[in-house]
């Protein structure tokens, strides 16, 4: 729709201007698929799983479901906060496309799941958001329903729940049901899936393997993170009194070797500030490996403009690997926070005598050990 300007009592039109989120996109699910939809933000991901759970229509085409869809898209979707948790499952569970007996059969089980016994004839409004998510997720995967749909449900919530929700849609998919879902987690979408999805700009951009998907995934936000450079980036938070102007990841070898020195380099846009610099090492599927903050090595705070942490050695099995970094002020407070602010591989290398290589799904630190025999 064209947007409309009222100038000295005349109503003018603005040209008009379209953004679709999604355009020409065409896929089929098959029965029993663990679908992971993977992408940026902005990319039409949330957009995709709703004209699926038809809380949208599309201005184009259509999208066809064979049998009942569950969806769960947002915290509290579907719930009323001056009811009971007792209520909103009933209430939930009829927006859901469940009969008040099927509700009823499943109470117990939807109750013991979402872990809220004490407070079941509490008003929602009462809950935390984390106790909210239980009982939303709670009731969506126990319907009886065909398709299952999830919008990052893996987002909120503590470790012990997130794996108790993995368990769970692994269950449904086993009975044969289709599970799709929107995350960010690579890792649990390579874990999960038998499938994935890539949206990059409201169309189709990879369908496959999750293993192919994500590569390809991660090659993108490589190569834009790479063309934008840091000093220009613009998707970073904080005050932005003092920012991170450049970060080199280097080593003395020359490449970054397992279980040598490396040197990780940051320089920032004033001189005159104190802060503390931090940062986090994730794995290429953004699982975190090891944080490391200035203020508790070294117990002092940093004046730039430039500064180091360095590692003797680095003890990285060899990979692929990206920081997010930021800059805090005296108390605290955020000044620039860049997530995939740098990349970095780690080749193998030695350490005390021995080879140190990579054993996918055993973990991305290695450490100095030596065996001996006791008796």
């Amino acid at each position: 729709m064209a947007k409309q300007i009222v100038r000295r009592g005349r109503t003018e039109s603005s040209p008009p201007s379209e953004f679709w989120a999604l355009r020409d996109v065409s896929f089929e699910i098959r029965k029993g698929e663990v679908l992971g939809i993977i992408g940026s933000n902005g990319a039409g991901k949330s957009t995709l799983l709703k004209i699926l759970a038809r809380v949208v229509s599309p201005t184009g085409g259509l999208a066809t479901v064979h049998g009942r869809l569950g969806a769960l898209l947002e915290v509290g979707t579907g719930f009323h906060p001056e009811l009971t948790g007792r209520e909103n499952i009933f209430l939930n569970g009829a927006i859901l496309g469940m009969k008040r007996h099927e509700i009823a059969a499943k109470l117990d089980e939807i109750v013991e799941f979402a872990g809220v016994e004490r407070f079941l004839d509490t008003p929602i409004k009462r809950y935390s958001s984390g106790m909210e998510l239980r009982l939303a997720f709670a009731v969506a995967a126990h319907i009886q329903a065909e398709v299952l749909v999830l919008d990052e449900i893996l987002a909120v919530g503590d470790a012990e729940f997130q794996n108790k929700c993995l368990s769970r849609i692994e269950n449904i998919s086993r009975s044969g049901r289709t599970v799709i879902f929107v995350s960010h987690q690579l890792g649990t979408v390579q874990r999960l899936c038998t499938r994935a999805l890539l949206i990059s700009n409201g169309t189709v951009a990879a369908d496959g393997p999750p293993f192919e998907v994500i590569s390809a995934h991660l090659q993108r936000v490589d190569e834009h993170t790479a063309d934008s450079g840091l000093a220009s980036r613009l998707d970073r938070l904080g005050q932005g009194e003092v920012r991170l102007s450049r970060i080199e990841i280097s080593s003395p070898a020359g490449v970054l070797l397992a279980g040598s020195p490396a040197l990780f380099t940051f320089e920032m846009s004033r001189s005159d500030v104190k802060v503390e610099c931090s940062f986090t090492i994730y794995d290429e599927l953004g699982e975190a490996v090891a944080s490391f903050d200035s203020a508790n090595s070294s117990g002092n705070d940093i004046i730039g403009p430039e500064f180091r942490c360095e590692f003797t050695p680095l003890l990285l099995v060899p990979g692929r690997y990206y920081i997010n970094a930021g800059l805090y002020a005296i108390g605290g407070v955020m000044e620039d926070h860049v997530e995939r602010a740098a990349m970095f591989e780690v080749h193998p290398g030695q350490l005390a005598g021995r080879t140190v290589v990579a054993y996918p799904g055993y973990g991305h630190m290695t450490m100095e050990h030596m065996w001996t025999k006791v008796r």
